[in-house]
């Protein structure tokens, strides 16, 4: 594998000034403490530091390796998937935090990776592909187009690198990572434009790397682009993906739900999270909120579209509008298996390397994939 300039670099602009060196390297250390022990403590245990007390909201229990992992975040200072929500260091400061916390739970997984390039209405498209190597599932003839969370604002290859690995191996099939344009540099719609040009490129190119089925997918952000771009190849008329892949989506950034409410603080994505995210990504855009390009829910059609596996999380704030996409589709007769991971937080397959209750939900959403890649091919 070739290394490359870190993507919030390369896509998203300058890391920031001197001054926030300080900031960067205490979150840094506050995470690293935070998590380095969890993957080795016993589930007795970690409910015994917990004071034996259990979180349930919904009728839901969260699980107890996530509920561990907020308190001792909480314990070390570490706010959220949001590291710095200042205007003036905030962008880079979270950006760096991220890629930190993602290389602390690096794990050790094989395929074969390689960078290319992928040709985009702005210029490059750094991307980073996957192929199974042969250690894992047996291969399909099937791509997976992912498009990383993050809010549009942070994320990049690097922080997604694990899950993309995990999938790849388990799931048997190539991944093609996208490193999409990023806000506030680039306001909305330049990361839905980028990931329909990646889409496009991916139609025209699969032959020749050796796929007969383009799936798409994402996580929270990235579920959005997905789901968006699925939208836009029916309305163009292209070949529609075989899936769509959509982990906590995005589906609706105008409207409040109940789970916005009920998790709006203490589980690792916050209101405050969602609305600095927003606010980069659509103050001064050419689109707003109710847009379906921005709001998929919002297409007042939402037939002809392809199957969708559809995960959602029991403590997430994008719970209620993950799962009322996932209805919508159902409702318009799109092929839709949802599946509520009941005692997850947001960004869970991001935590698998914690183990516990993440590791085994996210193994089971690419077993899924898996089952629905062989059912198409039979």
């Amino acid at each position: 594998m070739t290394e490359s300039l870190p993507a919030g670099q390369a896509r998203g602009g300058s890391d920031g000034r001197p001054g926030d060196t300080v900031k960067q390297q205490l979150l840094v250390q506050a995470t690293k403490v935070a998590l380095a022990a969890i993957p080795r403590i016993s589930d007795r245990v970690k409910r015994l530091l917990l004071g034996g007390r259990s979180v349930t909201v919904d009728g839901n229990t969260l699980d107890t390796t996530l509920q561990f992992t907020l308190a001792a975040e909480h314990a070390a200072g570490v706010g959220g998937l949001v590291a710095d929500h200042s205007p003036e260091s905030g962008v880079a400061v979270s950006r760096a935090a991220l890629r930190a916390t993602a290389a602390m739970m690096k794990v050790r997984i094989d395929a074969d990776v390689s960078e290319i390039s992928i040709p985009g209405p702005a210029g490059p498209i750094p991307a980073r592909r996957y192929v199974p190597d042969g250690t894992g599932s047996p291969a399909t003839s099937a791509l997976l187009l992912y498009f990383h969370g993050g809010g549009f604002v942070i994320g990049d290859l690097d922080t997604h690198d694990n899950l993309c690995r995990l999938i790849c191996r388990d799931g048997g099939i190539q991944v093609i990572s996208v490193d999409y344009r990023l806000a506030p540099e680039h306001k909305a719609p330049a990361a839905v434009d980028d990931a329909y040009a990646a889409y496009r490129w991916a139609l025209d190119h699969a032959a020749g790397l050796g796929a007969t089925r383009i799936v798409v997918g994402g996580d929270s952000a990235g579920g959005n682009l997905a789901a968006v771009v699925a939208q836009q190849a029916r309305d163009s008329e292209l070949p529609l993906p075989a899936l769509q892949l959509l982990l906590y989506p995005v589906t609706d950034m105008s409207s409040d739900t109940r789970s916005k409410t009920l998790f709006a603080d203490g589980y690792f994505l916050s209101t405050r999270d969602m609305d600095w995210f927003t606010g980069h990504y659509l103050d001064g855009a050419d689109v707003t909120a109710d847009d379906p390009v921005i709001s998929p829910l919002l297409n007042e059609d939402l037939t002809g579209l392809p199957p969708a596996l559809v995960v959602t999380a029991g403590f997430d704030p994008l719970r209620d509008e993950g799962n009322r996409y996932a209805r919508a589709l159902q409702d318009a007769g799109v092929v839709v298996d949802l599946r509520e991971e009941r005692s997850m937080i947001h960004a869970f397959a991001n935590f698998f390397p914690l183990g516990g209750g993440s590791a085994t939900a996210t193994s089971a959403m690419i077993s899924a994939l898996r089952a629905h890649l062989s059912r198409a091919e039979s």
